[in-house]
């Protein structure tokens, strides 16, 4: 039996939101631009104990890939020939 597609759009009633209460966030000012969220993988964030080795572990690797774009960029620019 299929599935009527309409009724998978629609909200089931607990998740029914009174928007007449609600209240904006105060802290969302503070951390506009400030905070990206990524989710780890289970396996991943067992690695790491917390999130300032998960940055330090990023930031190593962001320069090894900077380097390397680096010099390669250079290289391909001194095979290339004059026009």
């Amino acid at each position: 039996m299929k599935k009527d597609r309409r009724l998978e759009d629609e909200l089931r009633p607990e998740y029914d939101f009174d928007y007449a209460k609600a209240k904006p966030n105060p802290y969302a000012a503070h951390l506009k631009g400030r905070t990206v969220v990524v989710v780890l993988d289970p396996d991943v964030a067992l690695a790491f104990p917390t999130s300032e080795a998960v940055n330090k572990q990023l930031r190593s690797a962001a320069k090894v890939v900077q380097r390397r774009s680096g010099t390669r960029t250079a290289a391909r620019k001194a095979r290339r020939p004059k026009r």
